[in-house]
């Protein structure tokens, strides 16, 4: 493994497997001198970056949190580049993928493109071409991260509402009106304006657009909840 001293004093290395805040590129490829040139070409475009020859070494240095990129070779001893791509969306960690590759072919790259990969290059690659892929890998990251933030925040303000004010909430995200929610639960439409009126307070929304787009933030599995909620209703 060769971590890159390219980071400022006072920032968290990732030597020690901590998580920063700034990006970092991490380059897994069993080529020294190619882990040796994308890292300097990194640091020409001033990010940060870590690599490694396997990707065992990648997971054992504990990076895979941390706000970035990854670019991958295909081919390499142990797992491949496609393995770990399958492995962190199967985990839950779609981290953007770089792949480039001296050995890449059409099926592989549909294969891989399809499963989310930011671009597929092979190599020699021009310098630009690669740093908009880091680029757009970055900016990718930064949004799902901004996304699941507020998933996380929405999801803890619906665990504070009662089962019943649950039930509102999903009925008002289905689009039903105040007197069809209350014949749907068997309670008087002041009550159901009264619960409505508590869900948007502790959902922190000033709106039912606001409320219905906190609602699609939430996971499958919390919208399925609802559904189920509405049958035992």
């Amino acid at each position: 493994m060769r971590v890159d001293q390219y980071f400022p004093r006072g920032s968290s290395s990732p030597q020690q497997g901590g998580v920063t805040d700034q990006p970092l590129v991490i380059i897994v490829d069993d080529d020294a001198s190619v882990r040796e040139a994308l890292s300097e070409l990194i640091l020409s475009a001033g990010l940060q970056s870590v690599s490694f020859g396997s990707t065992r070494e990648l997971f054992d240095a504990g990076l895979l949190d941390n706000p970035g990129c990854l670019i991958l070779d295909v081919r390499m001893p142990g797992e491949s580049g496609l393995h770990l791509q399958r492995h962190l969306t199967e985990s839950g960690n779609p981290k953007p993928i770089i792949f480039l590759t001296g050995h890449g072919d059409i099926p592989m790259t549909v294969q891989a493109m399809k499963a989310g990969a930011v671009d597929f290059l092979t190599k020699p690659v021009r310098d630009q071409t690669l740093l908009d892929a880091v680029t757009a890998g970055i900016a990718m990251d930064a949004t799902r991260r901004a996304e699941a933030a507020i998933a996380k925040r929405n999801i803890e303000r619906v665990e504070m509402l009662t089962h019943r004010e649950r039930e509102v909430l999903y009925e008002v995200a289905r689009g039903r009106l105040n007197k069809q929610i209350a014949f749907d639960l068997g309670i008087s439409e002041v009550t159901v304006k009264l619960h409505r009126s508590n869900v948007m307070r502790k959902m922190e929304v000033n709106s039912i657009g606001e409320l219905i787009r906190a609602w699609g933030t939430l996971p499958v599995s919390m919208h399925e909840a609802g559904v189920r909620l509405n049958r035992s209703a």
